[in-house]
């Protein structure tokens, strides 16, 4: 009786809460339209695109108010807020680095806003703080980002993000003094820092008017070699290439200081690869691999020789070899293809941790250097690798293991004398053995079997009633794998359901994988969600009033392609961070990297089907869309929020029904990275508080 009670209390609530919702602010339409290929196509709200304009800054202001307003009335969300800072505040660790007699990580006590790093001398224990972010910046919007030794372990140059965006700032520390130097490097973006003798390469872009650093295209990419003690003024151009200023160029060296090796990239995957004898002279750089249609990743070098892993010829990777001081370059098969996907290989002194994923499950091998598998690094559950750490000088390997019910945990195994011991175990109030998960395989639309994840209680009933969050990204050759997510336990305890399949697009079998959800064949990527839902409502897990979606960045797209092909197969939506404007990505910061993935409107065929499935331009009049909140943030530099702006304005405008439109826009923040504890248990609760009262859930 008591649950009859509190679902009509819960509905009347909703109605209310609802009902005066409706009333968005009006957002005002300019007279807009391009010719694209003959098709005249209305950008009505293009003035969103700038983000420094008063009239911007004012909606902004306004679509907050409104969204805020709306959270606040939700019954539970503050005593939601407070779970979720009792239930975060627990000791976490990073994957460690050992190197000489130290031990190097990060590790937060719990409600940190970042992560502190830490070296502990392994003999003694002592341990001291190295770098402490939290130090840096009182609202905890100034992350690390990059971090790397030189190769005599006397400095670490880092990188640092602000409110976080994608530009880096790069500092040294002397490790042995234990002091800042005043080197200081600006304008950094999509860099490695490189060391070579008493200084490092990076990657950067000349900035000309910083107003316009959100959003202007990121073009001319360049690389630098700056020498310790001088100012950033004195750098050396090492490479530019202004008849493509839509490439990025990325500098790596080996450890001997021998070989530095020119990665160059036009897109998200495929590269070419050239190699160059230290120090670098003019045009002494070499053509390794031509072409931007495979992937290489350098593992090690030994006596000469570079070992790498790449797809090409091999959609799910294999290790080859190049002896670099003959010519000509000649690749010997080291480790020939499987049907599993080699996801990476790290080096030891004396051998290789092999990783494979099997069935979007981690598998792991000791090999020697020849690359005959020694045995199988036994696991302790069905799950994921991550952050496998080595050095060059001994045997041990670090890594951390996880799964969707299985919090993070640090394992060290000794290669010599074959042992898997615990190194650190989160302290989280959880207990997997309230859960379960299953992988299932269904089917999408055109026949191709789809594996998916689905996370709940064991005691739940398939009775067709159970709220559920399907959660997908598809794309860019990333693999969705089973890792441990704090924000959903709130969720599964109320007896949520979490469902991830792992659609095409994304790196899970491979290559060809990978390629079947792009360009021209992006439609598959929405299909395998689709299906994935309707393989839930089939099976009793649930209906459509009781699901919702979720995605961030190109899963934003996935979700906003999902919502507005089939608006009746879900109750909540979550686009987070989303590409949703599919004609005009190209046209800010780095999105013209993504061409690859999706194609281009500049291109007659490409337009086609991006303006066929683009989120922005398939909202419907007349239709009533899911309980929708969109999430951004004004220094996201990336995916600019021009993106959710342009999707949100035309969703209010357009919706019919009394289901909630809104966005939610984070300040000092980025696209995601490096953000602070604070804002994300912030923005955490209010998503989660959202889609729980949208689908008739209490906390």
């Amino acid at each position: 009786m008591k649950k009859i009670i509190f679902l009509v209390l819960m509905l009347i609530t909703m109605n209310i809460i609802n009902a005066q919702q409706l009333q968005y602010p009006k957002t005002k339409k300019v007279d807009i339209v391009e010719n694209y290929h003959g098709t005249m196509v209305a950008d009505p709200y293009r003035w969103l695109e700038d983000e420094n304009s008063p009239e911007t800054k004012q909606w902004i202001q306004e679509q907050n108010k409104l969204t805020f307003s709306y959270l606040e009335k939700i019954p539970f969300r503050e005593k939601l807020r407070k779970y979720y800072e009792e239930i975060w505040n627990y000791e976490r660790m990073g994957t460690p680095s050992e190197r000489q007699d130290k031990i190097y990580y990060f590790k937060n006590t719990g409600l940190q806003n970042q992560s502190v790093f830490y070296q502990k001398d392994i003999k003694s224990g002592v341990k001291r703080v190295i770098l402490d972010p939290n130090q840096w910046d009182a609202k905890g919007t100034t992350s690390l980002s990059a971090l790397s030794f030189s190769p005599d372990n006397k400095y670490l140059a880092y990188g640092i993000s602000k409110a976080g965006s994608d530009w880096v700032e790069i500092f040294v520390f002397d490790m042995i003094a234990m002091r800042l130097l005043p080197d200081h490097i600006k304008w950094a973006k999509f860099t490695n820092i490189a060391w070579y003798k008493d200084g490092f390469f990076y990657s950067g872009y000349e900035i000309k008017d910083s107003s316009k650093a959100l959003t202007a295209k990121n073009e001319y990419h360049k690389v630098y070699y700056h020498k310790l003690g001088t100012t950033q003024q004195k750098d050396k151009l090492i490479y530019e290439n202004n008849d493509y200023p839509l490439r990025n160029y990325v500098i790596q060296t080996d450890r001997n200081e021998k070989y530095a090796f020119l990665y160059e990239t036009e897109a998200t995957s495929g590269l070419q690869l050239y190699v160059s004898k230290l120090p670098i002279k003019n045009n002494s750089f070499q053509l390794l691999f031509s072409g931007f249609e495979n992937d290489y990743s350098l593992v090690d070098i030994i006596d000469n020789v570079a070992y790498f892993t790449t797809n090409d010829n091999a959609p799910n990777y294999k290790l080859i070899k190049v002896a670099l001081d003959k010519q000509p370059f000649t690749i010997e098969t080291v480790i020939n293809e499987s049907k599993n996907v080699l996801t990476g290989i790290a080096a030891t002194k004396d051998y290789w941790v092999i990783h494979y994923q099997v069935d979007v499950k981690s598998k792991m091998y000791l090999a020697d250097k020849t690359g005959k598998i020694l045995n199988e690094i036994e696991l302790p559950a069905m799950g994921t690798v991550t952050d496998i750490s080595t050095y060059y000088e001994h045997n041990n390997i670090y890594f951390t293991f996880t799964s969707y019910i299985y919090p993070p945990t640090i394992f060290k195994y000794n290669a010599d004398t074959k042992t898997l011991t615990e190194f650190f175990k989160t302290s989280l109030n959880f207990n997997p053995d309230n859960y379960i998960t299953e992988q299932v395989f269904y089917t999408s639309k055109d026949g191709t079997k789809i594996p998916m994840f689905i996370t709940h209680k064991k005691d739940i009933k398939l009775d067709g009633n159970n709220p559920t969050l399907l959660y997908g990204y598809g794309g860019f050759n990333i693999s969705v794998l089973p890792t441990f997510s704090t924000k959903i336990i709130p969720f599964l305890e109320k007896g949520g359901i979490y469902a991830v399949p792992n659609i095409r697009g994304g790196g899970e079998y491979g290559k060809e994988w990978h390629e079947a959800g792009t360009k021209e064949r992006k439609q598959n990527v929405f299909d395998d969600f689709i299906a994935a839902a309707e393989y839930l409502i089939s099976h009793n897990y649930t209906s459509p009033s009781k699901l919702a979606i979720n995605g961030g960045s190109n899963g934003g797209l996935l979700v906003g392609a999902a919502m507005t092909q089939r608006p009746d197969l879900f109750k909540v939506a979550l686009p987070a961070v989303g590409v949703m404007d599919m004609l005009r990505y190209h046209k800010f910061t780095i999105g013209w990297a993504w061409v690859g993935d999706y194609g281009s409107s500049d291109n007659p065929e490409d337009f086609k089907y991006l303006y066929a499935y683009s989120p922005l331009h398939n909202i419907r009049e007349g239709v009533e869309y899911p309980a929708t909140l969109v999430t951004t943030a004004d220094h996201d530099d990336r995916v600019v929020p021009a993106h959710s702006f342009k999707f949100i304005a035309t969703l209010q405008e357009k919706q019919t029904g009394n289901n909630p439109v809104l966005i939610r826009i984070e300040t000092e923040a980025g696209h995601g990275g490096g953000k602070p504890m604070s804002k994300v248990i912030d923005e955490v609760t209010d998503v989660f508080a959202f889609m729980m009262f949208n689908l008739g859930m209490d906390f």
